[in-house]
């Protein structure tokens, strides 16, 4: 057993309370290798700012779990060495099992979330309940869902959206015993979150998304205030950078995310993290494709994957100042 305290990592708890009070949002930044996490980790110092550093089920193979436990330790000292002690939580993003939460909470994360949401209302109490009993033996924090995002991350996909029930959100909280509580409210995992035909185009001819439901996110909040509320699937989908990867030999056709606006207005509600995947990947691909294309001789990993590091850490900087309001929070 690896206790998350002995690597320097904090839960969600009081990150959340501040957040509330603050009425900002606390990045959820995915990752699977070092220069996510570098970036990551460079841009919360620069803008000192708390984060959760998410993996998801696949990340977690790919980068395998002992390897996990040292980077997250080596994120802790890596932002004391740059001289801010940032506040790091690591989050089991979208656990599908009692078992692999069971599994993660025994190798230092700090944060679970189980993700019953696909299953029958009771079955999704009973999951989570099973996972919240054993979680808080050691005192790590536990996210659950309510409603299903449409689209695809990692091993999560749904074709359709289900609306969270703001009239189921009470009971669930009751009988499950969650420190937060993932809803859908319109947001959409991956790059390609909307069809065109879902769309409407502004004056200069760009597509834009359905707005999201910000009347479901008030009846939530009606019924309980204070509780700390997250959003999945919310990355922005930069066309700029989209733009970058398509030029130097990419595909990336009807790529469409959130507005970020409406992110920082949900931001400034009781939704206190908000969680960024796809546009950290664009971000890296484009800086990538961009090397290559321009530089085609280079072989070197350190050529490429520095750029991308740099053109991660600007996005995460971005996020943090313009979206998420989570500066200089610490």
């Amino acid at each position: 057993m690896t206790s998350y305290k002995d690597l320097g990592l904090v839960n969600s708890r009081e990150l959340f309370r501040k957040a509330m009070e603050g009425r900002y949002a606390i990045a959820a930044f995915n990752f699977n290798n070092m220069e996510q996490l570098q970036a990551i980790v460079q841009a919360c110092v620069e803008t000192k700012s708390p984060v959760i550093l998410q993996v998801s089920k696949g990340a977690r193979q790919y980068a395998n779990q002992t390897m996990l436990r040292y980077m997250a330790q080596g994120a802790v000292e890596y932002a004391k060495e740059l001289g801010v002690n940032v506040p790091i939580v690591l989050h089991l993003d979208h656990g599908d099992s009692f078992e692999l939460c069971k599994d993660c909470i025994e190798t230092g994360f700090s944060s679970v979330m189980i993700d019953g949401s696909h299953l029958p209302y009771e079955e999704n109490i009973a999951l989570t309940r099973k996972v919240v009993d054993y979680a808080h033996q050691y005192d790590v924090t536990v996210e659950g869902e309510l409603g299903v995002l449409a689209g695809i991350e990692d091993e999560v996909q749904a074709e359709y959206h289900t609306y969270t029930r703001p009239e189921e959100v009470e009971d669930f909280l009751k009988h499950t015993g969650v420190d937060s509580l993932a809803i859908s409210i319109g947001t959409s995992h991956g790059a390609n979150k909307f069809k065109p035909e879902q769309c409407t185009r502004n004056a200069e001819g760009v597509l834009v998304p359905p707005p999201l439901r910000f009347d479901i996110l008030e009846e939530i909040e009606k019924r309980i205030p204070g509780f700390p509320i997250v959003l999945h699937g919310s990355s922005s989908v930069p066309q700029d950078m989209v733009a970058v990867i398509n030029k130097y030999g990419g595909n990336m056709k009807d790529a469409i995310g959130i507005p970020e606006e409406q992110l920082r207005k949900a931001a400034g509600s009781a939704v206190c993290k908000i969680n960024i995947d796809s546009d950290g990947r664009i971000a890296m691909t484009a800086a990538v494709r961009e090397v290559l294309a321009t530089k085609p001789a280079e072989f070197d990993p350190r050529k490429y994957l520095g750029p991308a590091r740099e053109n991660l850490k600007e996005l995460y900087k971005h996020k943090i100042i313009h979206v998420l309001g989570s500066e200089n929070r610490i």
